[in-house]
């Protein structure tokens, strides 16, 4: 089949656009006369051969163009109230205008809107993902009429020196000749994550969730780890021979973060507001910057939106997994731990400003794991904590209150988080007594952007409890944290896991966290509530030097919130708040400038204060971390 396109051939008419912004003068005045001579053709006669459309007779070339003062229009400017403003266009030369002569032949019909691309010339590929029509990522069905599949590959690789203060004894130091009890952790870690995505789903995905999801992410890591002194990798301080004496330990794990099917239940309006349920081990997050819960785990989830999309809400009960103790991965090969998680929550977007996302959250976590020991795949103990005594692990039921924002409030970007919780715990102190837990949670990052620059401040406050002996537990802790707050973890705080000298097999922050809680293992213990807290106040910029280079600078000022916990731990007194400054710079090069390919290069140090030389001396060695990290996605 053959139809006819227009050309335009006046120079005139052209300008006239260029200027005006609107198809004014000839031009319209040469679409409407052809439609109307089209209009008269097609019904006094009908065309000999069915295939071909004969071009339409040409007025005259005169009848193509109208008077100057015909042309001349008065226009206001859209919202304004200054004076009318004359757009005169130039006369139009019907010596110009060329005929409708040119024809564009069409492919026959495709048989859906997928292989359009390919009437137009595209080629299917595979090992691109954006150019052409690709198969693997979803671009076309692959079986059925609307069943699709996309692969997605992602290769993580870290390698990460590291220095921080570490316990040691005369069982367990290389230099068994010292006194020291602290001595410096030089060591370094490497890392290679292999993630590979499969989904396979069906329906229309144009404006609506799809009918059915099935997806599946096995996740496969390697890593390397060396620490100068003994006892740090494996609790044995001699080691096997293999692994230089304890100093160094190799680990492999194959976990799998999503299996899941995901079933679209129905619409609920013409603009397809619906509902979905979703069960199986999945990704969720309780807030924008993964506060208190942000984890893959096994569930079962209620979900959609309404009005529009104004409104979404969740539904969702988790029961925990264990995870693989050096890879953090889940491990379907254990039991599942006795801890359910169970969440409700609720967005509102625009409010109270447009721009500004809003919502609330009621989350419940129940532990029943006391009287049980859990042992780690390095000979650690778990659960219970070595905090006090290892007698056994506690119950507790804590309830957490949450109002969080992100977005825009005029030329202010703010994210905001608060949590209250609230419960009781058996107390392992003291048999059959328990704790009431009261504590809270205040987060805040405000950030202003001037052209290619961004400054931040933050600012944090995490309860923490003033006596750990009153029956209150008024340290705030989270279920599953991982922040992306403050420099993230390019920050030595939140990035490397300080342990707590003499205070047993515990942590003062866990790795990939920000909270003070004293946890044996942010992956495997169960959640403390006496703790020391932590309060934080940043500052941070980020500069885009250019579309693919991005440099960054945090600096975080550290404190406890209390040290009466640290005190009666350590059995020393007098401990100070101030653990002292964290620095680190990044930056992050994505030379394709897209994910596909993203290098990162940070360094962090602590300056510490105080309370970091109260606990660990002040002759140590300057905290220090290193991270490069390549990221490469398919």
């Amino acid at each position: 089949m053959t139809v006819m396109e227009p050309m335009v051939g006046s120079d005139g008419c052209k300008r006239a656009r260029l200027r005006s912004g609107l198809l004014h003068g000839c031009c319209i005045a040469a679409l409407v006369v052809f439609a109307a001579g089209a209009a008269a053709d097609d019904a006094s006669s009908k065309p000999a051969n069915e295939d071909e459309v004969d071009a339409p007779r040409m007025p005259p070339a005169t009848a193509l163009c109208a008077s100057p003062e015909a042309l001349a229009t008065q226009r206001r400017r859209p919202g304004g109230t200054g004076p009318v403003l004359a757009y005169e266009l130039p006369p139009c030369d019907p010596d110009r205008i060329e005929p409708w002569t040119k024809r564009i032949e069409l492919g026959p019909a495709v048989p859906d809107r997928w292989r359009i691309v390919q009437a137009l010339g595209y080629q299917e590929q595979i090992l691109d993902p954006y150019a052409g029509h690709n198969p693997l990522k979803g671009d076309l069905p692959v079986f059925g009429e609307d069943w699709f599949f996309s692969i997605t590959a992602i290769s993580d690789t870290i390698v990460e020196p590291r220095t921080f203060p570490i316990p040691v004894g005369n069982a367990t130091t290389v230099r068994p000749d010292g006194l020291d009890l602290v001595s410096d952790g030089d060591g370094y870690v490497f890392a290679q994550t292999l993630l590979t995505e499969f989904v396979v789903y069906q329906g229309d995905t144009t404006f609506r969730p799809p009918d059915w999801e099935f997806r599946f992410i096995p996740v496969v890591n390697y890593n390397v780890a060396f620490f100068d002194e003994r006892a740090v990798l494996r609790v044995e301080p001699t080691g096997d021979g293999q692994a230089q004496s304890g100093r160094r330990r190799h680990e492999a794990h194959l976990g799998v973060q999503g299996l899941f099917v995901d079933k679209h239940l129905w619409n609920v309006s013409d603009r397809y507001d619906f509902d979905s349920i979703r069960i199986g081990i999945q990704p969720f997050t309780t807030d924008w910057r993964g506060f208190l819960f942000q984890d893959q785990q096994l569930g079962i989830r209620l979900f959609g939106t309404r009005d529009n999309n104004i409104f979404q809400y969740n539904l969702a009960w988790f029961r925990r997994l264990e995870k693989d103790t050096n890879t953090g991965l889940n491990n379907l090969s254990a039991r599942l731990r006795d801890d359910d998680v169970f969440i409700a929550n609720l967005y509102w977007q625009d409010f109270p400003v447009k721009g500004f996302f809003s919502q609330g959250t009621v989350v419940h976590n129940r532990n029943r794991e006391k009287g049980s020991f859990k042992f780690d795949d390095n000979g650690f103990i778990a659960r219970p904590s070595s905090l006090f005594a290892e007698r056994f692990s506690r119950d507790y039921d804590v309830t957490y209150l949450g109002l969080n924002g992100d977005g825009r409030i005029g030329l202010i970007n703010l994210t905001a988080s608060a949590y209250y919780a609230f419960g009781k715990q058996t107390n392992d102190q003291f048999p059959d007594t328990t704790d009431k837990i009261r504590a809270h949670f205040l987060a805040a990052e405000v950030s202003r952007d001037w052209d290619w620059t961004r400054w931040r401040l933050s600012a944090l406050w995490a309860s923490g409890d003033d006596d750990p002996f009153d029956g209150k537990a008024r340290g705030f802790d989270a279920i599953f944290e991982n922040p992306l707050f403050a420099g993230a973890d390019t920050s030595f705080w939140i990035r490397q896991p300080v342990p707590l000298i003499g205070g047993g097999i515990v942590n003062l922050s866990q790795r990939n966290g920000i909270l003070n809680n004293l946890r044996s293992s942010k992956e495997l213990g169960q959640s403390n509530f006496i703790n020391p807290g932590t309060r934080l106040l940043g500052v941070g910029a980020d500069f885009d030097i250019t579309p693919e280079l991005r440099v960054s600078f945090n600096a975080n000022q550290l404190w406890f919130d209390h040290t009466a916990v640290l005190e009666s731990v350590r059995q020393q007194g007098n401990i100070s708040r101030n653990i002292g400054m964290d620095l680190s710079v990044a930056m992050i090069w994505r030379p394709f400038m897209s994910q596909n390919v993203v290098f990162r290069l940070s360094a962090a140090t602590l300056r510490a204060g105080s309370g970091f030389d109260d606990l660990f001396g002040q002759d140590q060695q300057t905290p220090y971390s290193i991270l490069a990290n390549l990221v490469l996605m398919y």
